[in-house]
């Protein structure tokens, strides 16, 4: 989730769709021609995108504080089934968060990556990405290592390589438990940089990749080959195919080519979440999924990012929203190991009762996220990205 951080500002609303009928490969209307460097269009803030990225930022924090069972039990002293005994069941759908984040995540990268050269894509996507990321790994790997914090630190060797976000496919402890999510977002990225942006960006180019790799990621599936599995994710293709199916909605809502994209994703989408994290009750069980709640969230997340894409949300203009999307990514990647050891420090150390936990909690890490946006992402996003585009 995503979970990286986004640019959630949108095509302009004048700008004409670029369908690109001739068959031979032509410039779309509205792009330059072949050979000549693409200028972004300009661009107003989608403030509706930004809440909902931290709505789902926070659906994912509410189940690693009360959804499941695991590590938060010695933060919390007992199970969090025991501390929220009605809670728990709702909160252990939260993890469907992330979904939702893919699915945005697949509508802003087609954003970002529109008129952009290659350079400058890689350039905004590692500037955006990596500044909060390693402050992240490098606070919880310190807090980790207090004497008094009771949970174990990674070796230092592979804290250094966590600082790559090659420590999953290197088999590497990962400092931070959210980053299998990173991991996803940098295939995805590359996937697209090397298929859409690296030829140029154009309505037909992306409609066959959305097509192609849909394909591909069934195939991949059916074969069993782990290597196909981990290059085209098909667990997780659909969110970000029907995200730049939504896109392509949001500068045409006629593409019909563009709809038959977004449903087959959904269709997917949901088939992989009730199959992934469905699961029955039991004395055994920690908590129940049903399958038609699962699919009621699968479809929400597509349809909030679709009312977004359509222009029902543009309403949804609030400039405190802007704060919220900026807080998201890293209060995502901050919340869940260093809110283990707030939670145990409320709860167990000083007495305060799990409500009052959870939303204390919840409250510091938002404040830490502050404090990174605030001096590490404002501060160093620029010079990085200034630094990869130098002498382009």
């Amino acid at each position: 989730m995503t979970t990286a951080p986004q640019d959630t500002r949108a095509a302009s609303r004048t700008a004409p769709p670029d369908h690109d009928r001739s068959g031979r490969g032509a410039p779309a209307a509205g792009e330059p021609p072949r050979g000549t460097a693409a200028a972004p269009r300009p661009k107003a803030r989608l403030r509706a995108l930004d809440g909902l990225r931290l709505l789902a930022a926070l659906m994912v924090a509410g189940y690693h504080y009360g959804g499941r069972g695991g590590e938060i039990t010695g933060a919390w002293g007992s199970s969090a089934a025991v501390q929220f005994p009605t809670a728990h069941t709702w909160l252990a759908y939260g993890c469907l968060g992330v979904q939702v984040f893919f699915v945005i995540s697949g509508f802003v990268i087609c954003l970002s990556g529109w008129g952009r050269t290659p350079l400058a894509f890689f350039a905004s996507r590692a500037s955006r990405l990596l500044p909060a990321y390693w402050a992240a790994v490098v606070l919880v790997t310190a807090v980790f290592a207090l004497p008094m914090v009771a949970y174990e630190a990674v070796s230092p060797s592979d804290a250094l390589l966590n600082l790559t976000l090659l420590q999953q496919p290197l088999g590497a402890d990962r400092v931070l438990g959210v980053c299998w999510t990173l991991w996803a977002e940098v295939r995805f990225y590359a996937l697209f940089a090397l298929c859409v942006v690296l030829p140029g960006v154009n309505r037909r180019r992306v409609v066959l990749f959305c097509a192609g790799w849909t394909l591909a990621a069934a195939l991949a599936r059916a074969s069993g080959e782990p290597f196909l599995e981990v290059l085209l994710m098909p667990q997780y293709a659909p969110y970000f195919i029907g995200g730049i199916g939504l896109y392509l909605l949001h500068r045409d809502r006629r593409d019909a080519l563009a709809w038959g994209i977004v449903g087959v994703s959904w269709l997917l989408g949901q088939h992989y979440a009730v199959a992934e994290l469905g699961h029955p009750g039991g004395p055994d069980a920690f908590s129940h999924r049903s399958s038609a709640v699962i699919i009621l969230i699968v479809t929400a997340g597509f349809a909030a990012v679709a009312a977004v894409a359509l222009g029902a949300l543009n309403r949804i203009d609030w400039p405190w929203l802007t704060v919220a999307g900026a807080l998201t990514y890293p209060f995502y990647l901050v919340h869940e190991h260093l809110g283990w050891v707030v939670v145990g420090a409320l709860h167990r150390g000083l007495g305060v009762p799990s409500w009052a936990t959870f939303a204390l909690t919840l409250a510091a890490m938002l404040g830490l996220a502050w404090l990174l946006h605030r001096f590490v992402e404002r501060r160093f996003t620029p010079l990085l990205r200034k630094a990869l585009t130098a002498g382009r």
